[in-house]
């Protein structure tokens, strides 16, 4: 329990103050031109730009954010899998809070022509990226 919550709380904490750091982004700021940099993006949506109507939209979001705590906490045999549903839980939580203070999820990361995403986005990711490396481990 203590990897997930710290992962938890880690992941909330830069994602949340990393989106706060966004918003002063004007224009763009170029890391490699044309491929990768900073953008500032406002996100009504769901993963990739996805818009589901309201209140389905956050009904839905805040269902799946309870099954994978759920999950979480009955799967966490591991600590790789306990970081991972911390990466997963902590990203879904600061785009959740996020969305709550202005209907949109801020997104600022920009590589090639991907959608424009966020570290919590990334986090949720690489937790599930983990999660089923950690299940070909586990056969």
């Amino acid at each position: 329990m203590p990897a997930l919550l710290i992962t938890f709380l880690a992941t909330t904490s830069v994602s949340l103050l990393a989106m706060r750091l966004a918003e002063n982004i004007q224009g763009r700021i170029n890391f490699v031109p044309g491929f990768f940099g900073l953008q500032l993006s406002h996100n009504p949506g769901v993963a990739f730009g996805l818009r589901i109507p309201d209140p389905w939209q956050t009904r839905i979001i805040v269902v799946a954010l309870i099954l994978v705590a759920i999950a979480a906490y009955f799967h966490q045999e591991s600590k790789n899998r306990a970081v991972a549903f911390g990466l997963i839980l902590g990203g879904a939580v600061a785009n959740l809070v996020d969305r709550y203070l202005d209907g949109t999820v801020t997104d600022f990361i920009s590589v090639g022509t991907f959608p424009t995403f966020n570290i919590a986005d990334s986090a949720i990711c690489i937790g599930v990226a983990f999660l089923i490396i950690e299940s070909f481990f586990d056969r």
